[in-house]
């Protein structure tokens, strides 16, 4: 296939280009010349897609690492660094914002550009590791220095093709495949098709190791591609099983296709409210859709936290013989997020079993015809049991028994949700869900499940 067409509409402009290097280049200046002033021993370093030439039109965030050397002391590197990323942002207009993984790092928008300003040590190799994001520059001079000329390109044609089949970004929102892991993909396999040819055979602990580091058996996750820059770690740990193999069965699908040109573009699907609402009542499900405020907390604490508390919920209902068919969640990541249950009963019987010891443990089967009467009792099996009256029989009541501080504590809840949830939810008629886009778009991935990886 002649892809020329598509990297015309994905490759970023020269005007871009030429904005990116621009304002890159006077962040950097900027901060250096502070070090140097300040008689600092730290380097502004450019790292990331755009220091690569492996960003995609649009998506032209900038990471500018400060790397300090391995001698600096934790805490003087936080503060002498947060305080360089002020100066930059107060020099050009910027208003920092800031966050945290290993440690602190602040973000911006300047000029129209995100800004990342992430301090750092300065390492040679992984062995020297301080801090996860030291490896970076690492792999920003690693992909520059092991992508053939042309196979930007490629990268570009990888991203997009993830991308438009959500398979894309190694975030816990998405659980997809990270920027440099598809670089290393083309490093590997040379270009785009053949990648996805490669990876229509993959089988469950694939393993890729550029360096033949030979430490793929520490490992057990699906993706194992051991680090070129550190033997002890696998870049597609984050990768969900999921996205991994709904990108095996997306590059089957597109080696299959007749409209190959169409994985590349947004799936033209006209969400009808009417024909989604008609197929939610024509699966005569039991839905339940629970609504509630959300915490102003970094979006990757919220998501893995929204999905614990799903995930509880579906345990706790099934478990209450109430039959979870599936369960996902939605949030605008600002205001409010929907957790939307699918039940294959809306109401169960009055009476369930109450199940007690083998038979065999004497004892333990007299204590229990004393606590409940023989005249109560009866053998299922080799199990001693008895028939008791359900305290809920609808999901609703079972739910608002569990949402309440004296219950809460009977699902695992992500830490920050418990109190916004127990004071603000409210259970949502199905069709409430499907007043707006967003709305409808959360219900019809609901109902139609990878869909964006076909054609």
């Amino acid at each position: 296939m002649d892809y020329k067409l598509i990297l015309d509409d994905i490759k970023p402009t020269e005007e871009e280009k030429n904005r990116v290097r621009e304002v890159s280049d006077k962040l950097m200046e900027f901060i250096n010349d502070k070090c140097h002033l300040e008689n600092l021993d730290v380097e502004a370093v450019l790292v990331g897609s755009v220091a690569k030439g492996t960003y995609l039109r649009g998506k032209s965030d900038i990471d500018i690492f400060m790397a300090f050397p391995l001698s600096t002391d934790e805490k003087d590197l936080k503060e002498k660094g947060l305080d360089l990323a002020h100066q930059c942002c107060d020099a050009f207009n910027g208003e920092p914002h800031h966050q945290f993984a290993s440690h602190p790092y602040v973000t911006t928008e300047i000029e129209g550009f995100e800004i990342d300003f992430v301090p750092c040590y300065r390492i040679d190799d992984g062995s020297q590791l301080k801090s996860a994001v030291d490896r970076t520059i690492l792999h920003t001079k690693y992909v520059q220095a092991n992508l053939k000329e042309g196979q930007n390109d490629e990268v570009l044609l990888l991203k997009r093709f993830m991308d438009m089949t959500g398979t894309y970004g190694s975030e816990f929102k998405v659980g997809g495949f990270a920027g440099y892991l598809c670089e290393l993909l083309i490093i590997k396999y040379g270009s785009f098709e053949n990648t996805l040819r490669e990876a229509s055979e993959w089988q469950f602990g694939h393993v890729i190791d550029l360096e033949d580091y030979g430490t793929s058996k520490n490992f057990k996750d699906p993706l194992i591609c051991i680090d070129p820059t550190d033997k002890n770690r696998n870049v597609g740990a984050a990768l969900r099983l999921d996205k991994y193999s709904q990108f095996i069965q997306s590059a089957r699908n597109y080696l299959n296709s007749d409209k190959k040109q169409d994985y590349f573009y947004l799936l033209d699907k006209k969400l009808d409210k009417d024909v989604i609402l008609d197929e939610l009542k024509s699966r005569e499900s039991y839905f339940m859709a629970i609504r509630f405020e959300i915490p102003q907390i970094p979006l990757d604490t919220l998501h893995p936290q929204l999905k614990k508390t799903t995930e509880s919920l579906k345990k706790v209902l099934n478990k209450n013989d109430f039959l979870v068919f599936q369960a996902n969640y939605w949030t605008d990541e600002i205001s409010s997020a929907v957790i939307l249950i699918e039940l294959a009963v809306s109401k169960l019987n009055d009476i369930k079993v109450h199940e007690g010891p083998k038979v065999y443990y004497k004892i333990a089967c007299d204590n229990f015809i004393q606590k409940f009467g023989l005249e109560n009792c009866y053998v299922l099996d080799d199990t001693l049991v008895l028939n008791v009256r359900r305290e809920f029989t609808t999901p609703d009541a079972f739910i608002r028994n569990i949402l309440t501080k004296d219950h809460i504590s009977l699902i695992k809840m992500g830490k920050n949700l418990t109190k916004p949830l127990l004071e603000s939810y409210e259970i949502l008629d199905i069709e409430d869900l499907a007043e707006d886009e967003e709305g409808l778009a959360f219900l019809d991935d609901f109902i139609y499940p990878n869909q964006y990886i076909r054609r």
